[in-house]
This record gives structure tokens, sequence and C-alpha cells, in this order.
């Protein structure tokens, strides 16, 4: 007994008697009984159903002890530093007699899944990934219902300790790509890594790449998808998002609704889309190359046309596309930051009034505007964030090759783009490889199909 109360102090100085931490001390069974939890991180309901209420109702200790030990995750554990991680994970410590017993009663925040904010769908499921792991890892597995389906669970970030758990298919999964994750994680050494962006950077062998070498998704039904096909999933605790490797670039093109619609439905969508990356990328700098430095390419009416536009413009062709395109990142960022219920009102009236004022002001040409709003709209085609960010950055260098260069800069920096896409690896996958199938999962149906038939 002195033995309980010496930890039991221990405890209060490693937390230096913060009000946070609870202690119960009560007699039963002719024993004294300490119940030690952090108040802010516990889950009091569950204390007095699972813990006290049982305590009152068993008359004898072996047979409260028998309730204790049939909780899922009850066991026996032994004193020392151990005890203070424990309770900081959210475990309640029962003193029982000479032995110590734990109880996970962490307090579930967030567990609800939230409907899909980022990655819209019109025909597929409407409901995204939520801010709690257990949760995650259920939905999952709701759709994913294969025995061959594995969850290992860790943690990131020396001082955050954030769980997380990564899943695959045993049968499907790349043992390759499995064990270099496998060796990077306990490598990781960031004090706090809170969102799934931070361990991506974190994972990133080189983390100046420019284009995304992980695929960020909210949505379950994209996660079970690609565990199907072979690949990882990581869901991080406390954001609704999980990460994808390995990647291919044709990942980021392609969205959820393409599985739901006809063939040629969803070729024609990602048709589209395609057409929009290359809008979105070439259109502004091949506008510079064509006003400043080739425009005998154009037919001269078209020709006559831009030169008409632009009289009354002071500065050169690549001032004006720069000065629009930042304009335009501010308002999406703006539209980003502000509140929502006057975001959209404000970046759209913001936008339509300095659009006018800059043509009316001849600070630019009104086919410049046209080009402005026709890359923004394109840029938004991209499904994924993350490589419409990257394309975004992308277009800046090609813009400033063609005012040094014209045509010949434009083609130069489009060969250099896709030189440094054929090099890029995802866990040792080539990046422009034309599709990641899983040859494991043709094989494995393939075997079924003959077994079914002898």
């Amino acid at each position: 007994m002195v033995k309980q109360k010496e930890v039991i102090s221990t405890l209060k100085e490693k937390f230096n008697d913060n009000r946070d931490l609870i202690v119960h001390q009560f007699e039963y069974y002719k024993k004294e009984i300490y119940l030690v939890y952090l108040e802010s991180l516990s889950d009091e309901q569950k204390i007095r159903k699972d813990v006290i209420e049982p305590l009152l109702l068993c008359e004898k200790e072996s047979r409260y002890l028998l309730h204790l030990l049939s909780l899922p995750t009850c066991k026996k554990v032994s004193t020392g530093d151990r005890l203070s991680s424990l309770l900081i994970d959210g475990y309640l410590l029962i003193f029982l007699g000479d032995a110590v017993y734990s109880y996970h009663i962490m307090k579930a925040t967030n567990d609800q899944p939230q409907d899909a904010t980022v990655e819209m769908s019109v025909l597929g499921p409407q409901k995204a990934l939520s801010e709690d792991l257990s949760t995650n890892v259920n939905l999952i597995r709701t759709r994913y219902p294969a025995l061959s389906l594995m969850v290992e669970q860790q943690s990131v970030g020396t001082v955050s300790k954030t769980p997380i758990a990564i899943m695959y298919d045993r049968d499907l999964v790349d043992h390759d790509v499995l064990g270099d994750l496998k060796k990077k994680i306990p490598e990781l050494k960031m004090d706090m890594i809170q969102a799934i962006g931070e361990l991506q950077n974190a994972l990133t062998k080189n983390r100046h790449n420019l284009f995304p070498t992980m695929m960020d998704t909210q949505r379950p039904d994209r996660i079970a998808l690609n565990l199907a096909q072979g690949k990882i999933a990581i869901l991080l605790h406390g954001t609704p998002f999980g990460l994808i490797v390995p990647v291919v670039f044709f990942d980021f093109i392609s969205a959820m609704d393409d599985t739901s619609h006809t063939f040629w439905v969803s070729r024609l969508m990602i048709l589209i889309r395609y057409m929009g990356l290359i809008i979105t990328l070439i259109l502004p700098a091949l506008y510079v190359a064509l006003t400043s430095y080739n425009p005998e390419i154009l037919r001269s009416q078209l020709a006559a046309t831009i030169a008409g536009s632009r009289a009354g413009v002071p500065y050169p062709s690549f001032f004006e596309v720069i000065f629009m395109l930042l304009a335009v990142e501010m308002l999406i960022e703006s539209s980003l930051r502000l509140p929502k219920t006057i975001g959209p009102t404000a970046t759209t009236v913001g936008g339509l009034i300095l659009g006018q004022a800059a043509q009316q002001a001849q600070l630019v040409s009104s086919i410049m505007i046209i080009i402005t709003a026709f890359v923004a709209i394109a840029n938004f085609t991209i499904p994924v964030n993350s490589m419409s960010f990257a394309v975004r950055v992308a277009r800046y260098p090609l813009i400033l090759l063609a005012s040094f260069f014209g045509i010949m800069g434009l083609l130069a920096g489009i060969i250099i783009i896709v030189c440094y896409l054929t090099d890029t690896r995802s866990f040792g996958t080539p990046f422009l490889r034309m599709y990641w199938g899983s040859s494991k999962r043709i094989e494995k149906i393939s075997d079924e199909t003959k077994g079914e038939r002898s």
C-alpha cells in the first residue's frame, strides 16, 4: 500500500500537481483503491459505467478483477515511467492492491464522418473521413471487407505522438514500397505532426519537389479503390485526410466520378481535365511569346486584333500577364482565408471590379482579361488540389522563359518539365507511368476462377 502511494506521489510530481490530474481514492474489499486519470482527455461517463458501477455490484474482488480483464482495452501494467505515458494517451490507471490496471477511456472528439467539401462527387458517396482515427479505419474497413486488409498503428512526432494507421492489402501490396515506408516513419525527427501535409513533407525524400509524389484525399471510397490496386493508405489522427502511396501522374487527373459514368462520358471528362491542365500551364506563357516575340505565327487578322487590344497598354506583355495572374492568385487566397459567409461574394465582386477597372484604365488588354479568366477556370478542372497548386507554380518559369526566348523558350521549358517528371519517382514507382494496376489482383482473380471451374 505504501508503494501505491509512492507511485501516485511520483505521478503528481511529474505533472507538477496539475489540476487536470484526477486521483480518486476510496476503500473497498478492505483495500484502498485509486483511480487516476487526466480529466481533459477522459470520458467520465465511461469511467462510471465500466469501472465504478461494476465495483459496487461485485461482492468479491475476484469477480471484479474478472470484469476488469474482460474489458477490451484493460490490461495489467507494471509501475514505472510508462504510467505517465499511459495517462497522456488517455488511459485510466486503476490501483487495486499491489497491481495496476490500465483502461482506455479517451473521450472521442470529431468522430462523425463529414460531408466531402474538397473532393466533390456528383454520383459517388458524399461522406468523407472524420478527424478520429478509429472512425476512419472503420469507414475504410466497411468499404474494403477483405481478410487480407492489414492495419498497423504507429505514432509520429516526438512531442505530439500523433497516432497513425498504415493500411494495405497484404496479398496485393508491393512489399518493397511497404518496407521503404516502414523504414522512413520511425526516422522522422519532427516535434509536431498534426496535419497530413506535414507528414507528406516529412516523408518526401526530396523536399524541393515541385509536383507531389503522394496523394492526399478525404474520400474513403478513393482510399478503398487504391487499396484494391495494391497501394498503401496512411491515416493520421486529428485530420480528415489520408495519404496514398505510391502514385502516378494519372491518379491526380482522375476523379471518383469516372467510375460512375459510362465509358465515353468518363473519357470525355478526363480529356477535359488534360486540356485544362495544358491550358493553365501553357496559355499565359504562349500569350507572352506570341505578342512579344513571334506574332508571325498568328493569322494576320488575329495578330491585328491583339495588337489593337494592346495599343494603349504602356508596358510589355510579361508585366501584363504577371500582374493579372498575381491578382487572381490573391483573389483565390483571400477566398480561402475569408469567412465562408462573405468569401465568395467579396472575391467575385473584387474580381469583376478589378478586371473592368484595369481594362478601362488600359493597364491590361481586354484579351488578357479573357485569358486570365480562362486560365483560372482551367486550373479548377484538376481534381486534386495538391497537383492544382503545383501546376500554378510551374507556369511562372514558363512565362519567364517565354519572355526571354519566345516560343523556343516555351518549348524548352515544356521539355524540362517533362524530363523532370520522367525522373520523378514515388517510392520507386515512375511518376509518368501510364497507370497503376495490380498484376497480383489479376493473378488472384484468375486463380480463383480456375479453382471454381475445377
